[in-house]
Protein backbone atom coordinates (compact mmCIF):
# COMPACT_ATOMS: atom_id res chain seq x y z
CA UNK A 1 0.00 0.00 0.00
CA UNK A 2 1.09 3.45 -0.80
CA UNK A 3 1.03 6.23 1.61
CA UNK A 4 2.01 9.73 1.62
CA UNK A 5 4.81 11.22 4.35
CA UNK A 6 5.41 14.37 5.58
CA UNK A 7 6.98 15.69 8.68
CA UNK A 8 5.89 16.19 11.85
CA UNK A 9 7.56 19.82 11.63
CA UNK A 10 5.81 20.50 8.63
CA UNK A 11 2.57 19.41 9.91
CA UNK A 12 3.12 21.41 12.95
CA UNK A 13 4.10 24.83 11.06
CA UNK A 14 0.43 24.24 8.93
CA UNK A 15 -1.16 23.85 12.37
CA UNK A 16 -2.38 26.73 14.47
CA UNK A 17 -1.84 26.69 18.09
CA UNK A 18 -2.88 28.76 20.65
CA UNK A 19 -1.86 27.55 23.42
CA UNK A 20 1.78 28.55 25.02
CA UNK A 21 2.41 25.04 25.32
CA UNK A 22 2.67 24.56 21.30
CA UNK A 23 6.36 25.20 20.52
CA UNK A 24 7.24 22.65 22.92
CA UNK A 25 5.23 19.95 21.36
CA UNK A 26 6.58 20.66 18.00
CA UNK A 27 9.85 20.28 19.26
CA UNK A 28 9.40 17.44 21.23
CA UNK A 29 8.21 15.92 17.70
CA UNK A 30 11.08 17.01 15.80
CA UNK A 31 12.08 14.10 13.56
CA UNK A 32 8.57 12.45 13.35
CA UNK A 33 7.34 11.04 10.00
CA UNK A 34 3.67 11.04 9.61
CA UNK A 35 1.57 8.62 7.24
CA UNK A 36 -1.47 7.63 5.86
CA UNK A 37 -3.34 5.90 3.02
CA UNK A 38 -5.89 3.06 2.80
CA UNK A 39 -8.49 2.66 -0.35
CA UNK A 40 -12.24 3.57 -1.31
CA UNK A 41 -14.01 0.07 -2.41
CA UNK A 42 -17.14 -0.41 -3.66
CA UNK A 43 -18.55 -3.97 -3.70
CA UNK A 44 -21.88 -4.90 -5.65
CA UNK A 45 -23.11 -8.33 -4.44
CA UNK A 46 -25.55 -10.56 -5.75
CA UNK A 47 -26.40 -13.69 -3.38
CA UNK A 48 -28.34 -16.85 -4.33
CA UNK A 49 -28.99 -18.82 -1.21
CA UNK A 50 -30.07 -22.44 -1.46
CA UNK A 51 -32.41 -22.39 1.70
CA UNK A 52 -34.02 -19.13 2.66
CA UNK A 53 -31.89 -16.08 2.72
CA UNK A 54 -30.14 -13.94 5.04
CA UNK A 55 -32.47 -10.81 6.78
CA UNK A 56 -31.69 -7.13 5.40
CA UNK A 57 -28.48 -5.47 6.85
CA UNK A 58 -27.17 -9.01 7.94
CA UNK A 59 -23.39 -9.19 8.13
CA UNK A 60 -23.50 -12.12 5.95
CA UNK A 61 -24.95 -10.40 2.97
CA UNK A 62 -22.09 -7.79 3.00
CA UNK A 63 -19.23 -10.62 2.69
CA UNK A 64 -18.86 -14.30 3.10
CA UNK A 65 -19.51 -15.71 7.06
CA UNK A 66 -19.02 -19.52 6.51
CA UNK A 67 -21.44 -19.95 9.78
CA UNK A 68 -24.51 -18.25 8.50
CA UNK A 69 -25.01 -19.97 5.24
CA UNK A 70 -28.55 -20.91 5.90
CA UNK A 71 -29.69 -24.74 5.71
CA UNK A 72 -32.85 -25.73 5.62
CA UNK A 73 -34.93 -28.76 4.40
CA UNK A 74 -37.95 -28.19 2.20
CA UNK A 75 -37.23 -24.10 1.70
CA UNK A 76 -36.66 -22.55 -1.37
CA UNK A 77 -33.67 -21.13 -2.51
CA UNK A 78 -33.59 -16.83 -2.69
CA UNK A 79 -31.51 -14.33 -4.16
CA UNK A 80 -30.82 -11.21 -3.08
CA UNK A 81 -28.55 -8.01 -4.37
CA UNK A 82 -26.42 -5.69 -1.87
CA UNK A 83 -24.09 -2.74 -2.47
CA UNK A 84 -21.73 -1.01 -0.07
CA UNK A 85 -18.68 0.65 0.32
CA UNK A 86 -18.12 -0.07 3.92
CA UNK A 87 -14.84 -2.03 3.23
CA UNK A 88 -13.31 1.42 2.74
CA UNK A 89 -10.15 1.82 5.03
CA UNK A 90 -8.11 4.67 6.41
CA UNK A 91 -4.67 4.14 8.32
CA UNK A 92 -3.04 6.69 10.11
CA UNK A 93 0.81 6.11 11.54
CA UNK A 94 4.30 7.81 12.89
CA UNK A 95 7.60 6.95 13.03
CA UNK A 96 9.86 9.01 15.21
CA UNK A 97 13.89 8.16 14.68
CA UNK A 98 15.92 7.56 17.98
CA UNK A 99 19.63 8.98 18.38
CA UNK A 100 20.77 4.87 18.51
CA UNK A 101 19.42 4.56 15.25
CA UNK A 102 16.02 2.78 16.21
CA UNK A 103 12.59 4.28 16.30
CA UNK A 104 9.22 4.45 17.88
CA UNK A 105 6.36 3.42 15.31
CA UNK A 106 2.52 3.66 15.74
CA UNK A 107 -0.33 2.91 13.14
CA UNK A 108 -3.96 3.05 13.81
CA UNK A 109 -6.80 1.64 11.05
CA UNK A 110 -10.15 1.98 10.65
CA UNK A 111 -12.87 1.00 8.08
CA UNK A 112 -16.97 0.17 8.48
CA UNK A 113 -17.34 -3.12 7.14
CA UNK A 114 -18.80 -4.89 10.53
CA UNK A 115 -20.09 -1.66 12.46
CA UNK A 116 -23.43 -0.16 13.67
CA UNK A 117 -24.69 2.27 14.16
CA UNK A 118 -26.20 3.06 9.90
CA UNK A 119 -28.62 1.71 7.95
CA UNK A 120 -29.29 1.78 4.19
CA UNK A 121 -32.69 3.21 4.51
CA UNK A 122 -31.63 7.53 3.36
CA UNK A 123 -27.70 8.22 4.45
CA UNK A 124 -25.93 5.21 5.13
CA UNK A 125 -23.89 6.72 7.70
CA UNK A 126 -22.05 3.64 9.31
CA UNK A 127 -20.39 3.97 12.10
CA UNK A 128 -16.17 3.73 11.84
CA UNK A 129 -14.19 0.62 13.58
CA UNK A 130 -11.05 0.08 15.08
CA UNK A 131 -9.13 -2.43 13.62
CA UNK A 132 -5.77 -1.87 14.40
CA UNK A 133 -3.94 0.41 16.99
CA UNK A 134 -0.36 -0.45 18.16
CA UNK A 135 3.09 0.98 19.03
CA UNK A 136 6.42 -0.78 18.10
CA UNK A 137 9.49 -0.08 19.77
CA UNK A 138 12.60 -2.31 19.68
CA UNK A 139 11.55 -5.99 18.22
CA UNK A 140 8.13 -5.35 20.81
CA UNK A 141 4.52 -4.73 19.53
CA UNK A 142 1.69 -3.64 22.21
CA UNK A 143 -1.87 -2.85 21.16
CA UNK A 144 -4.31 -4.38 18.83
CA UNK A 145 -2.69 -6.17 15.58
CA UNK A 146 -3.63 -9.47 13.60
CA UNK A 147 -2.86 -12.11 15.90
CA UNK A 148 0.94 -13.81 16.05
CA UNK A 149 -1.16 -17.29 15.42
CA UNK A 150 -2.42 -16.14 11.75
CA UNK A 151 0.15 -15.11 9.14
CA UNK A 152 -1.73 -12.44 6.76
CA UNK A 153 0.76 -12.23 4.32
CA UNK A 154 -0.58 -15.81 3.04
CA UNK A 155 -4.25 -14.51 2.23
CA UNK A 156 -5.02 -14.42 -0.98
CA UNK A 157 -6.27 -11.64 -3.35
CA UNK A 158 -9.80 -11.79 -3.86
CA UNK A 159 -13.35 -9.13 -4.07
CA UNK A 160 -14.43 -10.82 -0.56
CA UNK A 161 -13.37 -9.14 2.00
CA UNK A 162 -11.69 -12.31 3.74
CA UNK A 163 -11.60 -14.72 0.86
CA UNK A 164 -11.08 -18.28 2.77
CA UNK A 165 -13.47 -17.64 5.09
CA UNK A 166 -14.12 -20.67 6.48
CA UNK A 167 -10.71 -21.99 6.96
CA UNK A 168 -7.97 -19.68 7.70
CA UNK A 169 -7.17 -17.92 11.11
CA UNK A 170 -8.26 -14.84 11.23
CA UNK A 171 -8.11 -12.76 14.24
CA UNK A 172 -7.68 -9.18 15.49
CA UNK A 173 -6.90 -8.50 19.29
CA UNK A 174 -5.29 -6.91 22.02
CA UNK A 175 -1.40 -8.41 22.80
CA UNK A 176 2.07 -7.89 23.70
CA UNK A 177 4.36 -9.19 20.78
CA UNK A 178 8.27 -9.73 20.73
CA UNK A 179 10.23 -10.68 17.47
CA UNK A 180 13.67 -11.68 17.27
CA UNK A 181 14.79 -13.33 13.65
CA UNK A 182 12.70 -15.55 12.61
CA UNK A 183 10.85 -15.69 15.40
CA UNK A 184 7.91 -14.04 17.42
CA UNK A 185 6.01 -14.83 20.51
CA UNK A 186 2.63 -12.99 21.93
CA UNK A 187 0.56 -13.48 24.99
CA UNK A 188 -2.66 -11.87 23.55
CA UNK A 189 -6.49 -11.67 24.64
CA UNK A 190 -8.36 -14.58 25.63
CA UNK A 191 -12.10 -15.63 24.94
CA UNK A 192 -13.79 -18.03 24.65
CA UNK A 193 -17.00 -19.24 22.60
CA UNK A 194 -19.01 -22.48 24.65
CA UNK A 195 -21.90 -23.92 23.27
CA UNK A 196 -24.54 -24.20 26.31
CA UNK A 197 -28.13 -26.19 26.33
CA UNK A 198 -27.78 -25.70 22.11
CA UNK A 199 -26.75 -22.10 22.00
CA UNK A 200 -23.58 -19.53 22.11
CA UNK A 201 -22.51 -18.30 25.24
CA UNK A 202 -19.00 -15.59 24.63
CA UNK A 203 -17.37 -16.09 27.90
CA UNK A 204 -14.47 -13.89 29.45
CA UNK A 205 -13.26 -15.89 32.43
CA UNK A 206 -9.95 -16.59 31.58
CA UNK A 207 -7.14 -16.78 34.50
CA UNK A 208 -4.01 -16.30 31.98
CA UNK A 209 -3.60 -14.89 28.08
CA UNK A 210 -3.46 -16.78 25.25
CA UNK A 211 0.03 -17.78 24.29
CA UNK A 212 1.33 -18.10 20.43
CA UNK A 213 4.54 -18.59 18.85
CA UNK A 214 5.42 -17.97 15.53
CA UNK A 215 8.02 -19.53 12.83
CA UNK A 216 8.66 -17.89 9.46
CA UNK A 217 11.20 -19.07 6.97
CA UNK A 218 11.86 -16.75 4.05
CA UNK A 219 13.97 -17.78 0.57
CA UNK A 220 13.67 -17.27 -2.96
CA UNK A 221 10.98 -19.34 -3.76
CA UNK A 222 8.73 -17.79 -1.21
CA UNK A 223 8.39 -18.37 2.31
CA UNK A 224 6.90 -20.57 4.68
CA UNK A 225 5.36 -19.78 8.18
CA UNK A 226 4.72 -22.62 11.44
CA UNK A 227 2.37 -20.85 14.09
CA UNK A 228 1.57 -22.39 17.57
CA UNK A 229 -1.51 -21.38 19.85
CA UNK A 230 -2.48 -22.29 23.47
CA UNK A 231 -5.08 -20.86 25.66
CA UNK A 232 -7.54 -21.77 28.27
CA UNK A 233 -10.84 -21.79 27.47
CA UNK A 234 -13.86 -21.32 30.47
CA UNK A 235 -17.53 -21.57 31.57
CA UNK A 236 -18.58 -19.78 34.88
CA UNK A 237 -22.05 -19.49 35.95
CA UNK A 238 -23.52 -20.33 38.43
CA UNK A 239 -22.20 -23.29 40.18
CA UNK A 240 -20.50 -24.06 36.99
CA UNK A 241 -16.56 -23.09 37.21
CA UNK A 242 -15.23 -25.24 33.79
CA UNK A 243 -11.54 -25.00 32.05
CA UNK A 244 -10.45 -26.69 29.59
CA UNK A 245 -7.04 -26.44 27.18
CA UNK A 246 -6.86 -25.57 23.53
CA UNK A 247 -3.76 -25.93 20.79
CA UNK A 248 -3.31 -25.86 17.66
CA UNK A 249 -0.98 -25.72 14.85
CA UNK A 250 -1.33 -23.90 11.55
CA UNK A 251 1.32 -23.82 8.55
CA UNK A 252 1.17 -21.81 5.77
CA UNK A 253 3.09 -20.12 3.15
CA UNK A 254 3.74 -18.84 -0.60
CA UNK A 255 5.95 -20.19 -3.25
CA UNK A 256 6.50 -18.69 -6.29
CA UNK A 257 5.38 -19.88 -10.07
CA UNK A 258 7.50 -18.05 -12.70
CA UNK A 259 7.65 -14.61 -12.84
CA UNK A 260 4.63 -13.26 -11.11
CA UNK A 261 2.17 -16.41 -10.42
CA UNK A 262 2.48 -17.45 -6.63
CA UNK A 263 0.61 -20.23 -4.92
CA UNK A 264 -1.34 -19.52 -1.14
CA UNK A 265 -1.98 -22.23 1.43
CA UNK A 266 -2.65 -22.58 5.18
CA UNK A 267 -3.74 -26.04 6.71
CA UNK A 268 -4.85 -25.59 10.35
CA UNK A 269 -5.69 -28.50 12.94
CA UNK A 270 -6.32 -28.09 16.76
CA UNK A 271 -8.57 -28.68 19.31
CA UNK A 272 -10.74 -25.88 20.86
CA UNK A 273 -9.34 -23.35 18.12
CA UNK A 274 -13.21 -21.66 18.17
CA UNK A 275 -13.26 -18.07 17.91
CA UNK A 276 -9.51 -18.42 15.90
CA UNK A 277 -10.41 -20.10 12.61
CA UNK A 278 -13.24 -20.01 10.18
CA UNK A 279 -14.56 -16.47 11.72
CA UNK A 280 -15.71 -18.70 14.63
CA UNK A 281 -17.60 -21.57 12.30
CA UNK A 282 -17.68 -23.73 15.15
CA UNK A 283 -17.05 -23.10 18.90
CA UNK A 284 -14.76 -23.58 21.06
CA UNK A 285 -16.15 -26.03 23.57
CA UNK A 286 -19.71 -28.21 24.69
CA UNK A 287 -20.75 -28.04 28.39
CA UNK A 288 -22.53 -31.20 28.92
CA UNK A 289 -23.03 -29.75 32.70
CA UNK A 290 -20.23 -31.45 33.87
CA UNK A 291 -17.53 -30.29 31.98
CA UNK A 292 -16.22 -28.53 29.03
CA UNK A 293 -15.39 -30.63 26.04
CA UNK A 294 -13.12 -29.26 23.74
CA UNK A 295 -14.12 -29.66 19.87
CA UNK A 296 -11.23 -30.71 17.37
CA UNK A 297 -11.39 -28.95 13.86
CA UNK A 298 -8.99 -29.09 10.51
CA UNK A 299 -9.22 -26.25 7.77
CA UNK A 300 -7.26 -25.18 5.30
CA UNK A 301 -7.13 -23.78 1.65
CA UNK A 302 -5.06 -23.39 -1.59
CA UNK A 303 -5.00 -20.82 -3.95
CA UNK A 304 -3.37 -20.19 -7.36
CA UNK A 305 -2.67 -16.69 -8.94
CA UNK A 306 -2.24 -16.45 -11.95
CA UNK A 307 -0.98 -13.24 -13.85
CA UNK A 308 -2.39 -13.02 -17.53
CA UNK A 309 -0.77 -9.70 -17.89
CA UNK A 310 0.64 -6.80 -16.49
CA UNK A 311 -3.05 -5.58 -16.24
CA UNK A 312 -5.06 -8.68 -15.75
CA UNK A 313 -5.23 -11.69 -13.31
CA UNK A 314 -7.31 -14.04 -11.59
CA UNK A 315 -7.38 -16.20 -8.39
CA UNK A 316 -8.39 -19.87 -8.46
CA UNK A 317 -8.92 -20.92 -4.80
CA UNK A 318 -10.21 -23.52 -2.86
CA UNK A 319 -11.23 -23.76 1.11
CA UNK A 320 -12.67 -26.42 3.64
CA UNK A 321 -13.56 -26.38 7.39
CA UNK A 322 -14.22 -29.68 9.35
CA UNK A 323 -15.13 -30.13 12.60
CA UNK A 324 -14.97 -32.97 14.70
CA UNK A 325 -18.49 -32.80 16.75
CA UNK A 326 -18.80 -35.44 19.20
CA UNK A 327 -21.87 -37.50 18.36
CA UNK A 328 -22.65 -38.07 22.19
CA UNK A 329 -22.89 -34.38 22.88
CA UNK A 330 -25.39 -33.64 19.67
CA UNK A 331 -27.96 -33.30 23.26
CA UNK A 332 -26.30 -29.76 24.47
CA UNK A 333 -24.86 -28.72 20.96
CA UNK A 334 -27.73 -29.41 18.96
CA UNK A 335 -27.04 -29.15 15.24
CA UNK A 336 -23.55 -27.64 14.90
CA UNK A 337 -21.96 -27.11 12.07
CA UNK A 338 -20.24 -30.66 10.42
CA UNK A 339 -18.36 -28.97 7.14
CA UNK A 340 -17.68 -26.07 5.06
CA UNK A 341 -16.24 -26.00 1.50
CA UNK A 342 -16.09 -23.38 -0.92
CA UNK A 343 -14.76 -22.29 -4.85
CA UNK A 344 -14.01 -18.64 -6.00
CA UNK A 345 -12.92 -17.58 -9.21
CA UNK A 346 -11.63 -13.93 -9.87
CA UNK A 347 -10.90 -11.92 -12.77
CA UNK A 348 -8.93 -8.65 -11.90
CA UNK A 349 -8.19 -5.58 -14.01
CA UNK A 350 -5.97 -2.68 -12.95
CA UNK A 351 -5.69 -0.08 -15.81
CA UNK A 352 -3.35 1.80 -13.77
CA UNK A 353 -1.24 0.69 -10.67
CA UNK A 354 -3.20 1.92 -7.78
CA UNK A 355 -6.56 1.49 -9.36
CA UNK A 356 -8.62 -2.00 -9.71
CA UNK A 357 -11.89 -3.54 -11.30
CA UNK A 358 -12.93 -7.36 -10.82
CA UNK A 359 -16.00 -9.97 -10.53
CA UNK A 360 -15.60 -13.15 -8.70
CA UNK A 361 -17.74 -15.68 -8.32
CA UNK A 362 -18.17 -18.29 -5.49
CA UNK A 363 -19.70 -21.71 -4.58
CA UNK A 364 -19.68 -22.73 -0.91
CA UNK A 365 -21.55 -25.53 0.90
CA UNK A 366 -22.57 -25.86 4.74
CA UNK A 367 -23.69 -28.99 5.97
CA UNK A 368 -24.47 -29.28 9.97
CA UNK A 369 -24.67 -32.44 11.79
CA UNK A 370 -28.10 -33.95 11.49
CA UNK A 371 -27.40 -34.01 7.31
CA UNK A 372 -28.62 -31.05 6.40
CA UNK A 373 -27.16 -28.93 4.32
CA UNK A 374 -27.55 -25.44 2.10
CA UNK A 375 -25.55 -23.80 -0.51
CA UNK A 376 -24.44 -20.50 -1.58
CA UNK A 377 -23.42 -19.23 -5.40
CA UNK A 378 -22.41 -15.57 -4.99
CA UNK A 379 -21.58 -12.63 -7.87
CA UNK A 380 -19.58 -9.99 -6.52
CA UNK A 381 -18.08 -7.11 -8.76
CA UNK A 382 -16.01 -4.51 -7.40
CA UNK A 383 -14.10 -1.51 -7.86
CA UNK A 384 -10.68 -0.20 -5.48
CA UNK A 385 -8.55 2.62 -5.39
CA UNK A 386 -6.10 2.30 -3.04
CA UNK A 387 -4.10 5.92 -1.50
Amino acid sequence: MTTKTTTTRSLCAMAVFSALSAPAMAADLTGTDVSYGGYIKLDAIWSDFSDGSLGAQHIGRDFYVPSTTPVAANTSDDAVFDMHARQSRFFFGTKTALDDGSSIDTKVELDFIASTGGNERVTNSYSPRIRQAYVTYKGWLFGQAWSNFQNVGALPETLDFVGPAECTVFVRQAMAKYTTGNWSFSIENPESTVTVDQSMVVTDDASMPDFTARYTHTADWGDFVVTALARQLTYKAGAADESESSFGISASGTIKVGSQDNLKFMLTQGTGLGRYVGLNAAHGAVYDGNKLNAIDSTSGFVAYQHFWNDQLRSTFLYSFFSADNDANLLMYSGNPTKEIHSYSANLLYSPVKKLTFGVEYKMASREVENGLDGDLDRLQLSAKYVF
